[in-house]
């Protein structure tokens, strides 16, 4: 908003410059005339004299341009101009509700589609960003909510040594739960800006792999997983950093809704100039109506048996989606209920070729 009204002090700008170039063209006319007949036709003639007939010359030629003007610009062409920056104003001060239904020639009809596309956009942007207030509230809010509950209840002198415990075990992984939300909202901003640096080196993708399935040991014997690890020695030119959130989160979400004694599979190998890398589970899978929608911020499926709900926030595989879209790879899921979930990543092995 304050850059469009930035733009608008600049076009009245244009405009009054241009209106008094006119101005001095049209006078500056009239003084080459009058200098040039003058001198044959009057030459007595003083000079308040020839001041005088310049100044009615120029005004009568300033009119006559302004004519031509409105005879080049039919009134129709005036009105839509009006009607244009009408809406342009009503753009600014929010009200993207603008839709201008007006029958015009190619390029006026161009102007006008522009200006109904830029209103439709900024109105799905607004929406973006009612919402987005809206989950970031509700996910604060509901830890908050716990916290103050059971600090009211520990104020209770009745309560036993173990309820105390127990409830301040709770209020520690409520304040967890909202640290990590904050956390995470504040990496999805850091990737989400422009310039979010992308630290590329040469590192061994399979060694990093390894790495995070030995570190998530205790997670997989706790729910006695059959592994099926099956890793190609690929080395990649990517942000190491930054990939790691990603097979950490992938594999511990695999990990988190497998069912116990089930099958944990992690495969990698080449394929042509890309990288490709599964992750599959025998868990409790994705509906199909979810899977489209997984990877936006905040997203939660509304049935429990889905590996969507749960305490998360909903941001960890959005976070996932912006560090794989930085390395110009793609990410996909297939899953089926009851039967389980596989997510594939595809990452250019050569990454440091592509240039964000």
């Amino acid at each position: 908003m304050k850059t469009w009204r930035g733009w608008r002090y600049v076009v009245r700008l244009l405009g009054l410059l241009a209106f008094l170039i006119l101005l001095a063209g049209c006078w500056s006319a009239a003084y080459g005339i009058t200098s040039a007949l003058y001198p044959k036709i009057w030459p007595e003639a003083t000079d308040f004299s020839l001041a005088l007939i310049h100044s009615f010359l120029g005004f009568f030629i300033f009119l006559g341009v302004m004519f031509l003007a409105s005879r080049l610009f039919p009134r129709r062409h005036l009105d839509l101009f009006r009607m244009l920056i009408d809406a342009l104003r009503r753009i600014a001060k929010g009200d993207f509700s603008v839709n201008l239904d007006v029958k015009m020639d190619r390029h006026w009809g161009e102007l006008v589609d522009g200006i109904n596309h830029m209103a439709e956009q900024l109105s799905e942007m607004e929406k973006l960003r009612q919402e987005f207030i809206s989950n970031v509230s509700h996910e604060i809010q509901s830890p908050l909510t716990s916290i103050s509950g059971f600090a009211r209840a520990l104020q209770n002198d009745n309560l036993t040594r173990e309820e105390q415990l127990h409830y301040l075990e709770i209020i520690e992984a409520e304040s967890a739960r909202l640290s990590k939300i904050s956390d995470n909202l504040l990496k999805l901003t850091s990737l989400e800006g422009k310039h979010h640096p992308v630290e590329r080196k040469a590192y061994s993708l399979d060694q990093q792999l390894r790495r995070i399935i030995l570190a998530c040991e205790p997670q997989w014997l706790e729910k006695d997983l059959d592994l099926d690890i099956a890793l190609e020695k690929v080395e990649i030119v990517a942000d190491e950093e930054m990939l790691s959130q990603v097979w950490n989160n992938l594999i511990s979400n695999s990990i988190k809704f497998s069912s116990q004694g089930g099958r944990l599979g992690i495969q990698m190998h080449r394929q042509e100039q890309d990288v490709i890398v599964r992750i599959t589970d025998t868990g409790i899978g994705i509906a199909k109506e979810d899977q489209e929608r997984i990877f936006e911020r905040f997203y939660k499926a509304d049935k429990s048996r889905t590996r969507t709900g749960g305490g998360g926030s909903g941001l960890g595989l959005s976070i996932v989606k912006k560090i794989i879209d930085l390395h110009h790879g793609t990410i996909a899921v297939s899953s089926e209920l009851g039967k389980g979930t596989t997510f594939t990543v595809t990452l250019p092995e050569m990454a440091k070729r592509v240039e964000p």
